[in-house]
């Protein structure tokens, strides 16, 4: 009888070529893989840690990646302590989600729904606590991976139009083991305005902060009772947020003239 063949594992410096030539692709399997693991477990009865663990994949990932690519991790983890900015980027990174709410609110208002401006003072507190819960334990830790590593991978090549919605895509479809099947589609959305806010700061830190701001804003900020507001179905301001943040979305891009941001001294390959 002849000899059975035996498979050879790729080598670690066959994986490490490998990953140097696709780094996004490896970033986001390895962040599917490990934040899909630690949901799903929490799923079957494992409690809140793995799902809080989940929310940390794509800084993992990203961190395992950077040293793969033989790359500095302390050069990539920098711009978490990037706080150094222009008092404006701040504004807009604390202010930008209660601002498009403060427009959900006026169009849920001229569409006949009940709402109740007074909510705003009542709701402080829980929008503190919020906040406080994403700042330190929640999705705020995804953007050392999405914004930290993701975007600027990928503006290396592509333009920051395309490199925005593939990372948003990314992102998006990520999160449907959390949101159910229709859960990619706001935070496609939104990745427009992180980009802009990452180009322009270069600030982790910042897009840190824009995503703690934006989770509260989501949960405390339509401005009407909550068994109309906060219900299960897709109802209407559902569609007045989405339209809200498609919108603003399309103002940037106009804006910016389809550069999100990224100085004219960049040239991305389109």
């Amino acid at each position: 009888m002849g000899h059975p063949h035996v498979m050879a594992t790729p080598s670690a410096k066959t994986k490490e070529l490998w990953v140097r030539r696709h780094p996004v692709l490896a970033f986001v399997g390895l962040t599917y893989a490990i934040s899909w693991t630690l949901w799903l477990i929490a799923a079957a009865g494992g409690g809140t840690i793995p799902f809080l663990l989940g929310a940390l994949g794509p800084m993992a990932a990203a961190g395992v990646v950077t040293h793969l690519r033989g790359e500095s991790v302390k050069d990539w983890i920098r711009p978490v302590w990037h706080w150094r900015v222009a008092p404006r980027w701040w504004l807009y990174a604390l202010g930008l989600p209660a601002l498009l709410f403060t427009v959900v609110s006026l169009v849920l208002q001229l569409l006949g729904e009940p709402v109740d401006w007074a909510l705003a003072i009542d709701r402080i507190p829980e929008y503190a606590g919020t906040f406080a819960f994403v700042l330190l334990l929640g999705g705020a830790m995804e953007e050392p991976g999405w914004r930290g590593f993701g975007l600027p991978v990928l503006q290396e090549r592509y333009s920051p139009m395309r490199a925005t919605v593939l990372l948003g895509l990314a992102w998006g479809f990520w999160h449907v083991p959390v949101y159910g099947p229709a859960g990619f589609v706001v935070p496609m959305v939104l990745a427009f305005f992180y980009t802009v806010l990452w180009n322009r700061t270069r600030s982790v830190g910042l897009c840190i902060l824009l995503h703690a701001s934006f989770t509260p804003a989501q949960d405390q900020l339509i401005l009407m009772p909550r068994r109309e507001a906060y219900t299960s179905a897709l109802d209407t301001p559902d569609w007045v947020i989405l339209g809200t943040y498609v919108v603003a979305a399309l103002v940037l891009v106009a804006l910016t003239r389809g550069r999100l941001g990224l100085p004219r001294t960049v040239h991305p390959v389109t």
